[in-house]
């Protein structure tokens, strides 16, 4: 997979992985062949916004929308994006 520039290329969830709610875990999580990732509540709402492409732009407008007067999203969004990344649970498009 290409190298993902988290500020300017569309991204989304890398397709080794599946975002899904365990009614075990009681959480949403990453799946993927040797296991799974437990994700929070607002790790859950990033990556339910990376299963079509998007953009940084893009889903921090979305998040916004849905969680307004958050302050530091972008921020947040970011931190996390740039984790996700590292993790290579998103990839660029």
């Amino acid at each position: 997979m290409s190298s993902l520039n988290i500020d300017s290329d569309q991204f989304s969830i890398n397709p080794q992985y599946r975002f899904q709610w365990e009614e075990a875990q009681e959480c949403h999580v990453l799946l993927f062949p040797e296991g799974l990732v437990k994700l929070s509540g607002s790790a859950a709402e990033i990556m339910q916004r990376c299963q079509q492409p998007t953009t940084l732009a893009a889903l921090v407008d979305e998040l916004q929308q849905t969680f307004p007067g958050v302050e530091g999203l972008e921020n947040d969004v970011r931190e996390f994006l740039n984790d996700a990344q590292e993790q290579d649970w998103i990839v660029s498009i």
